[in-house]
């Protein structure tokens, strides 16, 4: 497992302004991460589900395939008392052309995200974006994949089609 690679240190990530550039990695790395988890995502349809034997089950859902963008929805389900809670609840737009990813809208209780609307500023995309990141890497860090065909796949957890 590649561990994620940032260009800037965690001090810069704390006190340093986002700049467009900062924005654009978050964007690239996010895409590297999504890919480490679904490494065929362009070929992927429907909804798919990484069971592993430790953690929660990691909901990826295909709503759109195009020859150069893919617009997922992934998830966490957590019981409720009025049904499932998805908590990470991410829309993303895959630009496999450029190798970013968009996200197209984000709910989730961890941090405080203001809701940014149609228009979200360059400090609300930074946030979104290094939050996804972080996400992402703990799904990777934890083993989840959308890869059937891995050999580490068959042997450490399952996936479900379930459409």
């Amino acid at each position: 497992m590649r561990t994620p690679y940032y260009p800037w240190s965690l001090k810069s990530l704390l006190t340093g302004r986002p700049t467009v550039g900062t924005v654009l990695d978050l964007s690239e790395e996010n895409y590297r991460l999504l890919l480490q988890l679904a490494p065929e995502l362009s070929l992927l349809q429907g909804t798919l589900l990484s069971c592993l034997d430790h953690g929660m089950d990691l909901h990826l859902e295909i709503h759109e395939q195009t020859p150069y963008t893919t617009l997922v929805h992934l998830t966490y389900y957590f019981p409720h008392a009025v049904g499932k809670y998805p908590d990470p609840d991410a829309l993303l737009r895959v630009y496999h052309d450029s190798r970013q990813v968009d996200v197209m809208d984000l709910r989730q209780s961890a941090l405080p995200l203001r809701r940014w609307g149609g228009n979200p500023t360059l400090e609300q995309r930074w946030r979104i974006n290094l939050f996804l990141s972080k996400w992402l890497a703990y799904c990777v860090f934890q083993g989840h994949s959308f890869n059937p065909g891995g050999a580490e796949f068959s042997r450490h957890h399952s996936l479900e089609v379930v459409s």
